[in-house]
Parts: structure tokens; C-alpha cells; sequence
């Protein structure tokens, strides 16, 4: 193959489907990306066996061929190459080399054969619809910090993807949770997506896809096709494809409480500022800040048997009988720092149950999240 390309075309390409590729891989063709010229394109292909992502870019084809070379190789030798250069691939007659020259820069690459390189995707799709990128990507940010990093309970490794009907309505919901603290959001279920299967979406995936949304506008259209076993995102000239988490999603509706009847709401800024504040002396360990909570004011208090004491007071608004919770610092600044509203309603039973928080900005998000003992 004989290829001319914009590095700036190049390099953005390459830092999209670079990322999937493992730093550390037994085996060797899994460490490299396939490069495909196709008329007037090239076109790139990478994975880990889990995820797989192509993209096609323009370039100028004076032969055809296609080859493997180490992608983080090939990645960094480009980002280190001028602006606004071009870019020459050229592999030797035998197939086994490939050199990358632009101005007086000359590099030789070791390569392994097409034939090697890896297809995942394979299969039928069941399901097809497209959305807007703003809206899947608002049902990751709300939901992703909740998913589990326990290995034994792989199920809990990704966010649950369904379909639901509410209030006569069928909306596309995604929910994550660690056992601790769940996080559940919603939209209106885009056209095709009716009946179809529930899907654990990986941890990895959600991350790649979340990166590759960061690159569109909210209003950008995405494809989306599903099977039981497999997801596919086109996003432009990028397509990924992921296998999905092989598991039962627990029934996370019976987690989410119902009857808490203690409604506290509190400026979130200010909250958020105030657990921050306190939990500066408490261990690493614990991290438990207990609140108390009674006549429109909450006192926040971490104890720690090295450090000391920490307390601040807030004005919030409350009219029910008063309370004592305790709860992780860090799990209620991570839910507080996904809320959009300027406040935020707590929704409190007892100091054993689990707390129901909502945001006063987006009804169609909520949280649960689990007490401590204080």
C-alpha cells in the first residue's frame, strides 16, 4: 500500500481508535492497528476482542494494500510530526515493513498481516434507532460515576440500558449502581427502540463512547444498533462496536424507596461546598459525615479519632420531625456534583434506610443512596 494523508486528518482519527488497544498484550496483532486504503480513504480499524473501532478518513491512494503496525507506536510518532504536514505510509514489496515519512522525518515500522487482525463484529443486529448525542450523553454523565468497580460482581460493570413504560409513556432509561448508591436517568425512547432487549453496557465502552461524544455537537444524530449479545454506535465517520456485560441486572426497583416522607431541600452549592469542607479532617477510610437535620437547619459534623472535629451549619428548608443520618463525603459529592439544578431534595425515612435524592433541575433523573452508621 501507498497512502498521502493530512497529518491533522490522521491524527485525530488515531486518537479515537488508538485507545482501545491494550499497552500490555500477550498477543502481539492486538497491540496493532489495521490500515485499509479504500479509493480516495483510509481506513482504520482497532480492538481489544471487547471493543472495536473503525473510521475512515480522506487521504490520497496511490496503491492499495492493506497492514497492521503498532498502533501507540504509530500514534506518537504522528502527534510528534509538524502541523499542517502530510503524511506518507508506504509498505515494502515483502509486507513486513512500513515506512512513515513526512518532510525530512523517516520512520520504519515493523508490520504483521491483515489476515492476522481480529473481526468482532460479526452478527445481526436486532434493534436500530438514532438519537441525539446530547441526550445519550446526558445519560451517561448522570449515571456513570455509580457504576461498580467490583470485579466478582461483573453484572454491576456497566449501565443497564431499557426500555419502560411510564405514565403512558415508553422511555429509555439507563440506571448504575455499586450496591451503595444507584443512579437512574431517563428520555422520551427514541423510534426502534421499542422491544428491545435490556443491555449492560461495559465500563470501558461507556468511557470510549463518552470521548467520542465529547468530539459532536448536542444535536448530532447517532446511530445506535443492539442485539442481545452486541452494540454498535456510528458516530460521523466513527463506528465502535462493543460486546455487552453477559449478566442479569439486579431489580433495582425494589431498592428505590417509596415511602420517605421527610423532605429536605438545601441550596446544592452551598451543601456540596460544606461536605467538601468538613470531610477534610475525617480518614480516608471512613468518610462518613453525619447529618442532623431539624427547624430549617442542617449541621453537618465529622469525627475523627486522629484529627478532631469538624462541624458547619447550613440553612435548609424542612418542616419535619428531626433526624440524624450519617453518609460517605464522597458519595454525596459525586451525586451532588451530577445534579444541574440550583437545589437539591433529599427525601429521608430513617437513619437505616435508604435516602432518595432528586434534582431541582432535571426530573427525569434520580438517586438512592445508602446510610452509614455515625
Amino acid at each position: 500500500m501507498r497512502i498521502i494523508i493530512e497529518r491533522s486528518n490522521l491524527l485525530k482519527s488515531l486518537a479515537h481508535v488508538h485507545r482501545v488497544v491494550e499497552r500490555r498484550n500477550t498477543i502481539p496483532i492486538l497491540s496493532n492497528v489495521l490500515l485499509r486504503t479504500e479509493g480516495e480513504a483510509l481506513r482504520l480499524k482497532a480492538t481489544d476482542l471487547d471493543i472495536e473501532i473503525t473510521e475512515g478518513v480522506p487521504a490520497l491512494g496511490e496503491q492499495e494494500g492493506a497492514t497492521t503496525v503498532p498502533a501507540h507506536l504509530l500514534y506518537d510518532i504522528v502527534r510528534k510530526l509538524p502541523d499542517g504536514s502530510e503524511v506518507k505510509l508506504a509498505t515494502n514489496p515483502d509486507g513486513n515493513q512500513m515506512t512513515v515519512s513526512s518532510g525530512r522525518s523517516n520512520f520504519r515500522l515493523q508490520c504483521l498481516p491483515e489476515s492476522d487482525f481480529p473481526d468482532i463484529t460479526a452478527g445481526t443486529f436486532s434493534h436500530a434507532f438514532r438519537m441525539k448525542a446530547g441526550e445519550l450523553a446526558r445519560l451517561i454523565e448522570r449515571t456513570q460515576f455509580a457504576i461498580s468497580t467490583e470485579e466478582t460482581r461483573y453484572y454491576l460493570n456497566g449501565i443497564f440500558f431499557h426500555t419502560i413504560e411510564t405514565e403512558g409513556t415508553l422511555q429509555l432509561r439507563a440506571v448504575a449502581t455499586d450496591g451503595h448508591r444507584l443512579a437512574r436517568a431517563e428520555m422520551d425512547a427514541p423510534s426502534g427502540s421499542e422491544g428491545m432487549p435490556g443491555i449492560i453496557v461495559p465500563r470501558k465502552t461507556v468511557g470510549e463512547l463518552q470521548k467520542l461524544l465529547g468530539d459532536c455537537g448536542a444535536e448530532d444524530e447517532i446511530g445506535v444498533e443492539l442485539s442481545d449479545s452486541k452494540i454498535r454506535f456510528s458516530i460521523g465517520a466513527v463506528v465502535m462496536t462493543s460486546k455487552l456485560i453477559d449478566g442479569t441486572f439486579p431489580d433495582y426497583q425494589r431498592v428505590i424507596p417509596t415511602g420517605n416522607d421527610k423532605e429536605l431541600t438545601l441550596d446544592r452549592q452551598s451543601f456540596s461546598a460544606a461536605v467538601d469542607r468538613v470531610s477534610t479532617i475525617s480518614s480516608e477510610r471512613g468518610r462518613a459525615v453525619k447529618l442532623a437535620v431539624g427547624d430549617g437547619q442542617l449541621v453537618l459534623t465529622v469525627n475523627s479519632p486522629d484529627s478532631g472535629t469538624a462541624t458547619e451549619e447550613l440553612a435548609v428548608g424542612y418542616d419535619s420531625d428531626g433526624i440524624e443520618i450519617g453518609f460517605n463525603a464522597k458519595y454525596l459529592l459525586d451525586i451532588t456534583g451530577q445534579l444541574s439544578g440550583e437545589e437539591a431534595v433529599f427525601m429521608l425515612a430513617d437513619p437505616g434506610s435508604p435516602t432518595l435524592i432528586r434534582d431541582g433541575g432535571d426530573a427525569r433523573t434520580l438517586y438512592v443512596l445508602m446510610p452509614m452508621r455515625v
